[in-house]
């Protein structure tokens, strides 16, 4: 989404030369072991937990949270056996050797979700990190980035392109499920798909320069089905596509324009199908919006204008609207000048009274915050501007946990405190349903029976 940036003596010193090949595993294996030092995300003993045999742990605070019914109880209790959760409630077993750890006045609850993140973003000009920052650069700071979002306690992330760095994403996810590096558990979608001149194409330069895309470029029906493919090969969990921009607002109207028709947009989704994927789509505003309802892709991204009839397709198909505020609203607390601050102001203005339109409606909402050209693990700020704008705090919640592991495809595995559930746990002080606040300083993070953050 962008803005409308060893010593030893002298005789014994042998000279050896090491063929090509052999020096650039070397220089491999040493920036790999230079970046794993660096982290400092996983403690020695955090990773001598990971090597260890399971043991009981059970976890202890002055509450929980029940997501799916609302309730907290009081006090919470987890009991978590290697990647697992055993049993949760007021009081649970206490196997003979298990470890208690008492978090004291704070809530235990699943470990939040965001479905919209930028991995290989930071803050500053969007456009000119994908020319001047290299692949492998921006793949060292994707990594940095996966291990801030997994301490602020989330657990799990889409990640909605890689914008430009291709399906360098696939090395993230795979280190991380492998062990090997601190972070959420991922989805990815390796670079979004873009028509030629489109929201994320290279606007703006020199065209003699031929600044690439940040995108993958497919034009029709056909394209998008081989682009998909591609990508499917590269490791991609799903697809993502730019179905609008760019955004105007005239005359106190909002308005952007399609990128893909309804049946381009229908061949997508039926591809995505015979993969066994999904399509996400970022769309503003009608008509595109409608488009992607018909064809029945899994989300919505930003969902600023959502006409009646796309509003009734979404409820008929559980399509997600996913409203990323956070992202609309710092680029309105940081614009360059007074002028475009106020046309971004305008623009978050008319999303709020469309988002309130869409949660009457009975619009399914799940939580992305869109982080990445802001710092990344500040996007805890997504559910208090959720709640802000028209949501209770637990419907917040309900979207972020239970939609959430719907949309990321794991449902029934993450996004509640439940028997025979991944342990994806953190707490934090006071209660959320109270004040949803709380979820921007979470104090402790649990990812699959691991201990993060305490």
């Amino acid at each position: 989404m962008k803005s409308s940036g060893q010593e030893c003596p002298l005789h014994t010193i042998k000279v050896v030369i090491f063929p090509a090949d052999t020096m650039t595993r070397l220089r491999l294996f040493l920036s790999s072991s230079l970046l794993l030092l660096s982290l400092g995300g996983l403690s020695a003993a955090q990773t001598a937990s990971q090597a260890a045999p399971p043991h009981a742990i059970v976890l202890r605070s002055a509450r929980l949270l029940d997501v799916k019914s609302g309730r907290v109880l009081k006090p919470g209790e987890v009991l978590v056996q290697g990647e697992r959760i055993i049993e949760a409630g007021s009081s649970v077993k206490r196997p003979a050797g298990a470890e208690v750890i008492d978090l004291g006045d704070r809530t235990l609850m699943p470990g939040l979700i965001d479905a919209h993140v930028h991995l290989f973003l930071h803050p500053g000009a969007e456009d000119l990190q994908t020319v001047q920052e290299s692949v492998p650069q921006r793949t060292i700071m994707a990594v940095l980035a996966a291990r801030d979002d997994l301490m602020a306690g989330f657990t799990a992330e889409r990640d909605m392109g890689t914008e430009g760095a291709g399906s360098a994403d696939t090395a993230v996810r795979d280190a991380i499920d492998q062990g090997q590096l601190p972070g959420p558990r991922l989805r990815i979608s390796g670079n979004a798909i873009n028509i030629l001149g489109g929201h994320e194409d290279a606007i703006g330069y020199n065209p003699a320069q031929h600044v690439l895309s940040n995108a993958d470029y497919a034009n029709n029906a056909a394209e998008l089905v081989a682009v998909m493919r591609q990508q499917f090969k590269e490791g991609a969990d799903f697809t993502k596509i730019y179905e609008t921009g760019p955004d105007k607002v005239r005359d106190g109207r909002f308005s952007t324009i399609y990128q893909y028709t309804e049946a381009e947009l229908r061949a997508a989704v039926e591809e995505a199908g015979r993969l066994g994927t999904r399509v996400a789509v970022h769309a503003t505003g009608e008509p595109g919006t409608l488009f992607a309802a018909r064809a029945g892709v899994a989300s919505i991204d930003h969902a600023n204008q959502l006409g009646d009839e796309t509003m009734r397709l979404m409820r008929e198909k559980q399509i997600f609207a996913v409203p990323t505020f956070t992202i609309f609203e710092y680029f309105a607390e940081h614009a360059a000048t007074p002028a475009q601050a106020a046309r971004e102001r305008q623009m978050l203005d008319l999303k709020v009274q469309d988002f309130r339109k869409q949660v009457a409606a009975g619009v399914p909402m799940a939580v992305g915050s869109d982080v990445g050209p802001f710092p990344h693990g500040t996007q805890g700020r997504e559910f208090v501007l959720m709640v802000r704008y028209g949501m209770s705090p637990l419907a917040a919640l309900q979207a972020d946990l239970l939609n959430g592991a719907k949309l990321l495809g794991w449902e029934g595995q993450i996004g509640a405190l439940e028997a025979g559930y991944l342990a994806d746990i953190v707490a934090v002080s006071g209660d959320p349903l109270q004040d949803i606040s709380a979820v921007e300083n979470v104090s402790f993070v649990m990812k699959g029976g691991v201990v993060y953050k305490k």
